[in-house]
Protein backbone atom coordinates (compact mmCIF):
# COMPACT_ATOMS: atom_id res chain seq x y z
CA UNK A 1 0.00 0.00 0.00
CA UNK A 2 1.21 3.95 -0.33
CA UNK A 3 1.91 5.83 2.26
CA UNK A 4 -1.44 7.56 2.25
CA UNK A 5 -3.46 4.59 2.20
CA UNK A 6 -1.49 3.44 5.36
CA UNK A 7 -2.40 6.33 6.50
CA UNK A 8 -6.08 6.46 6.18
CA UNK A 9 -5.96 2.97 7.28
CA UNK A 10 -4.14 3.45 10.76
CA UNK A 11 -7.12 6.50 11.04
CA UNK A 12 -9.74 4.24 9.90
CA UNK A 13 -9.47 1.86 12.89
CA UNK A 14 -9.33 4.82 15.59
CA UNK A 15 -12.80 5.13 17.27
CA UNK A 16 -13.31 8.52 19.03
CA UNK A 17 -15.23 7.62 22.78
CA UNK A 18 -17.05 10.94 23.05
CA UNK A 19 -20.40 11.42 20.61
CA UNK A 20 -19.42 15.04 19.59
CA UNK A 21 -16.29 13.86 17.96
CA UNK A 22 -17.93 11.30 16.33
CA UNK A 23 -19.91 13.71 14.78
CA UNK A 24 -17.98 16.12 13.90
CA UNK A 25 -16.05 13.27 11.97
CA UNK A 26 -19.41 12.18 10.35
CA UNK A 27 -20.03 15.59 9.08
CA UNK A 28 -16.47 16.14 7.51
CA UNK A 29 -17.02 12.96 5.36
CA UNK A 30 -20.46 13.33 4.30
CA UNK A 31 -19.37 16.98 3.33
CA UNK A 32 -16.35 15.99 1.47
CA UNK A 33 -17.77 12.81 -0.39
CA UNK A 34 -21.93 12.36 0.30
CA UNK A 35 -24.58 13.57 -1.31
CA UNK A 36 -28.19 13.40 -0.43
CA UNK A 37 -31.23 12.47 -3.06
CA UNK A 38 -34.98 13.37 -2.20
CA UNK A 39 -37.68 11.79 -3.87
CA UNK A 40 -40.80 12.63 -5.05
CA UNK A 41 -42.47 12.59 -1.46
CA UNK A 42 -39.58 15.18 -0.15
CA UNK A 43 -37.99 11.77 1.59
CA UNK A 44 -34.20 11.92 2.07
CA UNK A 45 -31.80 8.93 1.49
CA UNK A 46 -28.27 9.69 2.44
CA UNK A 47 -24.96 8.01 0.56
CA UNK A 48 -21.53 8.38 0.89
CA UNK A 49 -19.69 6.79 -2.05
CA UNK A 50 -15.47 6.47 -2.04
CA UNK A 51 -13.19 3.92 -3.44
CA UNK A 52 -11.11 3.62 -0.11
CA UNK A 53 -12.55 0.12 1.67
CA UNK A 54 -11.02 2.09 5.02
CA UNK A 55 -13.53 4.93 4.92
CA UNK A 56 -16.79 3.43 4.00
CA UNK A 57 -15.85 0.51 7.32
CA UNK A 58 -14.57 4.10 9.59
CA UNK A 59 -17.88 6.08 7.78
CA UNK A 60 -20.20 2.83 8.80
CA UNK A 61 -18.71 2.42 12.13
CA UNK A 62 -19.39 5.96 12.83
CA UNK A 63 -22.98 5.65 11.82
CA UNK A 64 -23.68 2.45 14.04
CA UNK A 65 -21.92 3.34 17.10
CA UNK A 66 -23.25 7.23 17.28
CA UNK A 67 -26.45 6.43 15.97
CA UNK A 68 -27.24 2.83 16.20
CA UNK A 69 -28.71 3.01 12.75
CA UNK A 70 -29.58 0.57 10.00
CA UNK A 71 -27.30 1.21 6.57
CA UNK A 72 -27.03 -0.13 3.37
CA UNK A 73 -23.38 -1.04 1.52
CA UNK A 74 -22.91 -1.85 -1.71
CA UNK A 75 -19.76 -2.35 -4.03
CA UNK A 76 -19.50 -1.36 -7.62
CA UNK A 77 -17.04 -2.90 -9.42
CA UNK A 78 -16.10 -2.17 -13.25
CA UNK A 79 -14.36 -5.06 -14.65
CA UNK A 80 -14.10 -3.74 -18.28
CA UNK A 81 -12.34 -0.52 -17.33
CA UNK A 82 -10.44 -2.29 -14.51
CA UNK A 83 -10.91 0.69 -11.90
CA UNK A 84 -10.67 0.02 -8.05
CA UNK A 85 -14.42 -0.73 -6.50
CA UNK A 86 -16.14 1.77 -5.35
CA UNK A 87 -18.10 1.26 -2.10
CA UNK A 88 -21.25 3.27 -0.96
CA UNK A 89 -22.71 3.51 1.99
CA UNK A 90 -26.59 4.26 1.96
CA UNK A 91 -29.20 5.63 4.82
CA UNK A 92 -32.34 5.22 3.22
CA UNK A 93 -34.71 6.07 5.73
CA UNK A 94 -36.06 9.44 6.02
CA UNK A 95 -35.91 9.91 9.68
CA UNK A 96 -32.03 8.28 10.30
CA UNK A 97 -31.35 10.61 7.44
CA UNK A 98 -32.73 13.80 9.04
CA UNK A 99 -31.07 12.85 12.40
CA UNK A 100 -27.59 12.18 10.68
CA UNK A 101 -27.83 15.70 9.09
CA UNK A 102 -29.35 17.83 11.43
CA UNK A 103 -26.51 16.60 14.27
CA UNK A 104 -23.71 17.17 11.74
CA UNK A 105 -24.97 21.04 10.81
CA UNK A 106 -25.33 20.31 7.26
CA UNK A 107 -29.08 21.20 7.12
CA UNK A 108 -30.98 23.16 8.84
CA UNK A 109 -34.32 22.75 11.42
CA UNK A 110 -36.20 23.53 8.54
CA UNK A 111 -35.03 20.96 5.70
CA UNK A 112 -32.86 23.45 4.11
CA UNK A 113 -29.46 21.96 2.93
CA UNK A 114 -27.06 24.20 1.88
CA UNK A 115 -25.04 24.01 -1.39
CA UNK A 116 -22.61 21.04 -1.69
CA UNK A 117 -23.77 19.98 2.21
CA UNK A 118 -21.50 22.97 3.79
CA UNK A 119 -21.74 23.41 7.56
CA UNK A 120 -24.50 25.43 8.83
CA UNK A 121 -22.21 26.83 11.60
CA UNK A 122 -19.57 25.38 13.83
CA UNK A 123 -21.04 24.31 16.12
CA UNK A 124 -19.70 20.59 15.24
CA UNK A 125 -16.33 21.94 15.84
CA UNK A 126 -16.04 23.93 18.55
CA UNK A 127 -13.80 22.20 20.69
CA UNK A 128 -10.11 21.45 19.71
CA UNK A 129 -11.20 17.78 19.70
CA UNK A 130 -14.18 17.51 17.26
CA UNK A 131 -11.61 20.32 14.92
CA UNK A 132 -8.89 17.33 15.05
CA UNK A 133 -12.04 14.96 14.36
CA UNK A 134 -13.13 16.89 11.57
CA UNK A 135 -9.54 16.75 9.60
CA UNK A 136 -9.45 13.46 10.25
CA UNK A 137 -12.80 12.52 8.51
CA UNK A 138 -11.99 15.63 5.55
CA UNK A 139 -8.64 13.71 5.09
CA UNK A 140 -10.31 10.48 5.12
CA UNK A 141 -12.75 11.41 2.67
CA UNK A 142 -10.90 13.11 -0.01
CA UNK A 143 -7.56 13.56 1.65
CA UNK A 144 -3.82 12.50 0.14
CA UNK A 145 -0.09 12.36 1.72
CA UNK A 146 2.66 11.73 -0.98
CA UNK A 147 5.46 9.05 0.16
CA UNK A 148 8.22 10.90 2.12
CA UNK A 149 11.00 9.36 0.39
CA UNK A 150 10.41 11.30 -2.16
CA UNK A 151 8.83 14.83 -1.61
CA UNK A 152 6.57 16.16 1.45
CA UNK A 153 2.90 17.23 0.12
CA UNK A 154 -0.13 17.27 1.97
CA UNK A 155 -3.59 17.97 0.45
CA UNK A 156 -7.19 17.76 1.23
CA UNK A 157 -9.54 18.38 -2.37
CA UNK A 158 -12.57 20.54 -1.85
CA UNK A 159 -15.74 20.73 -3.91
CA UNK A 160 -16.09 24.32 -3.31
CA UNK A 161 -14.18 27.47 -2.02
CA UNK A 162 -16.04 27.77 0.79
CA UNK A 163 -15.58 24.78 1.96
CA UNK A 164 -11.77 24.96 0.90
CA UNK A 165 -11.92 27.96 3.48
CA UNK A 166 -13.65 26.43 5.99
CA UNK A 167 -11.20 23.15 6.52
CA UNK A 168 -8.03 25.63 6.14
CA UNK A 169 -9.22 28.09 8.58
CA UNK A 170 -9.59 24.90 10.95
CA UNK A 171 -6.40 23.48 10.15
CA UNK A 172 -4.29 27.13 10.85
CA UNK A 173 -6.10 27.03 14.06
CA UNK A 174 -3.58 24.40 15.28
CA UNK A 175 -0.71 27.07 14.38
CA UNK A 176 -0.26 25.58 10.62
CA UNK A 177 0.19 27.34 7.29
CA UNK A 178 -2.17 25.75 5.18
CA UNK A 179 -2.77 27.04 1.93
CA UNK A 180 -5.70 26.76 -1.11
CA UNK A 181 -4.68 26.12 -5.13
CA UNK A 182 -7.61 26.20 -7.79
CA UNK A 183 -6.68 22.37 -9.74
CA UNK A 184 -9.31 22.00 -12.47
CA UNK A 185 -12.59 22.06 -10.43
CA UNK A 186 -11.77 21.66 -7.06
CA UNK A 187 -9.85 23.43 -4.26
CA UNK A 188 -7.15 22.03 -2.93
CA UNK A 189 -6.25 22.46 0.37
CA UNK A 190 -2.63 21.63 0.88
CA UNK A 191 0.72 21.55 3.61
CA UNK A 192 3.75 21.31 1.36
CA UNK A 193 6.45 21.24 4.37
CA UNK A 194 7.76 18.30 6.43
CA UNK A 195 7.84 18.91 9.59
CA UNK A 196 4.20 20.99 9.05
CA UNK A 197 3.04 17.87 7.22
CA UNK A 198 4.50 16.04 11.30
CA UNK A 199 2.17 18.62 12.62
CA UNK A 200 -1.22 17.68 10.85
CA UNK A 201 -0.14 14.07 11.23
CA UNK A 202 -0.46 14.77 14.80
CA UNK A 203 -3.16 16.32 14.83
CA UNK A 204 -5.14 14.06 13.30
CA UNK A 205 -3.16 11.84 16.04
CA UNK A 206 -2.08 9.15 13.31
CA UNK A 207 0.85 8.68 15.50
CA UNK A 208 1.98 5.48 13.15
CA UNK A 209 2.65 7.21 10.25
CA UNK A 210 3.80 10.24 11.85
CA UNK A 211 6.72 8.37 13.71
CA UNK A 212 6.99 6.62 10.15
CA UNK A 213 7.20 9.96 8.54
CA UNK A 214 9.95 10.98 11.24
CA UNK A 215 11.84 8.17 10.50
CA UNK A 216 12.63 9.00 6.81
CA UNK A 217 12.80 12.56 7.36
CA UNK A 218 15.40 12.43 9.97
CA UNK A 219 17.73 9.75 7.50
CA UNK A 220 17.00 12.13 4.88
CA UNK A 221 18.38 15.04 7.00
CA UNK A 222 21.45 12.32 7.82
CA UNK A 223 21.99 12.21 4.49
CA UNK A 224 22.03 15.55 3.10
CA UNK A 225 23.96 16.84 5.97
CA UNK A 226 26.68 14.09 4.87
CA UNK A 227 26.50 15.15 1.48
CA UNK A 228 26.97 19.11 2.01
CA UNK A 229 30.05 17.95 4.02
CA UNK A 230 31.57 15.91 1.19
CA UNK A 231 30.63 18.47 -1.34
CA UNK A 232 32.41 20.76 1.22
CA UNK A 233 35.82 19.14 1.85
CA UNK A 234 35.36 17.94 -2.15
CA UNK A 235 35.65 21.58 -3.18
CA UNK A 236 38.17 22.70 -0.51
CA UNK A 237 40.32 19.84 -1.61
CA UNK A 238 40.05 21.03 -5.51
CA UNK A 239 41.12 24.55 -4.14
CA UNK A 240 43.29 23.26 -2.43
CA UNK A 241 44.87 21.38 -4.96
CA UNK A 242 44.58 24.10 -7.63
CA UNK A 243 46.19 26.76 -5.54
CA UNK A 244 49.36 24.13 -4.84
CA UNK A 245 49.54 23.45 -8.88
CA UNK A 246 49.29 27.32 -9.52
CA UNK A 247 52.18 27.78 -6.81
CA UNK A 248 54.22 24.98 -8.37
CA UNK A 249 54.27 26.26 -11.61
CA UNK A 250 55.07 29.77 -10.27
CA UNK A 251 58.01 28.74 -8.58
CA UNK A 252 59.38 26.45 -10.98
CA UNK A 253 59.02 29.37 -13.46
CA UNK A 254 60.95 31.96 -10.83
CA UNK A 255 63.73 29.05 -10.76
CA UNK A 256 64.46 28.58 -14.49
CA UNK A 257 64.61 32.19 -14.78
CA UNK A 258 66.61 33.46 -11.65
CA UNK A 259 67.08 30.10 -9.42
CA UNK A 260 66.69 30.80 -5.78
CA UNK A 261 69.96 31.96 -4.66
CA UNK A 262 68.60 35.94 -4.81
CA UNK A 263 65.52 34.86 -3.21
CA UNK A 264 65.48 35.96 0.86
CA UNK A 265 66.21 33.09 2.97
CA UNK A 266 62.21 32.22 4.48
CA UNK A 267 61.44 32.74 0.43
CA UNK A 268 64.15 30.43 -1.19
CA UNK A 269 63.23 27.77 2.06
CA UNK A 270 59.47 27.70 1.14
CA UNK A 271 60.06 27.54 -2.63
CA UNK A 272 62.21 24.58 -2.21
CA UNK A 273 59.93 22.74 0.37
CA UNK A 274 56.83 23.19 -2.17
CA UNK A 275 58.78 21.72 -5.09
CA UNK A 276 59.30 18.80 -2.94
CA UNK A 277 55.76 18.57 -1.39
CA UNK A 278 53.82 18.99 -4.01
CA UNK A 279 50.75 18.10 -2.16
CA UNK A 280 51.09 19.40 1.33
CA UNK A 281 48.68 21.65 2.62
CA UNK A 282 49.78 25.03 4.24
CA UNK A 283 49.85 24.23 7.60
CA UNK A 284 52.44 21.25 6.39
CA UNK A 285 54.24 22.91 4.60
CA UNK A 286 54.92 25.29 8.02
CA UNK A 287 55.68 22.48 9.85
CA UNK A 288 58.50 21.61 7.93
CA UNK A 289 60.33 25.11 7.64
CA UNK A 290 62.73 25.63 10.59
CA UNK A 291 61.68 27.28 12.67
CA UNK A 292 58.28 26.24 12.08
CA UNK A 293 56.01 28.76 9.92
CA UNK A 294 52.00 29.12 10.61
CA UNK A 295 49.59 29.27 7.74
CA UNK A 296 49.29 32.91 7.24
CA UNK A 297 52.99 33.07 7.37
CA UNK A 298 53.68 30.22 4.74
CA UNK A 299 50.55 31.64 2.55
CA UNK A 300 52.23 35.23 2.74
CA UNK A 301 55.47 33.40 1.25
CA UNK A 302 53.66 31.97 -1.66
CA UNK A 303 52.11 34.94 -2.84
CA UNK A 304 55.27 37.02 -2.59
CA UNK A 305 56.47 34.09 -4.77
CA UNK A 306 53.33 34.14 -6.88
CA UNK A 307 53.65 37.58 -7.18
CA UNK A 308 57.64 37.67 -8.59
CA UNK A 309 56.98 35.22 -10.93
CA UNK A 310 53.88 37.75 -12.00
CA UNK A 311 56.09 40.57 -12.28
CA UNK A 312 59.15 38.14 -14.13
CA UNK A 313 56.50 36.99 -16.74
CA UNK A 314 55.19 40.89 -17.28
CA UNK A 315 59.25 41.70 -17.59
CA UNK A 316 60.50 39.08 -19.49
CA UNK A 317 64.39 39.14 -18.92
CA UNK A 318 63.77 42.24 -16.79
CA UNK A 319 66.12 42.70 -13.87
CA UNK A 320 65.00 41.47 -10.20
CA UNK A 321 64.36 44.12 -8.28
Amino acid sequence: MSFSSDVKEELSRQLCAARHCRIAEIAAIISMCGSVSISKEEKYCLRVQTENLSVARKYFTLLQKTFNIDTEVSIKQNVYLKKAPTYLVLVKNHEDAMKILQAARLIGWNGEIRENLSLHDNLVIQKSCCKRAFIRGAFLASGSISNPQKSYHFEIACATERKAEQLRDIINSFEMDAKIVRRKKYYVVYIKEGSRIVDILNVMEAHVALMDLENVRILKEMRNSVNRKVNCETANIHKTVNAAVKQTEDIKYIQSKIGFEDLAEGLADTARLRLENPDASLKELGMMLVPPVGKSGVNHRLRKLSALAEELRGNEGGELL
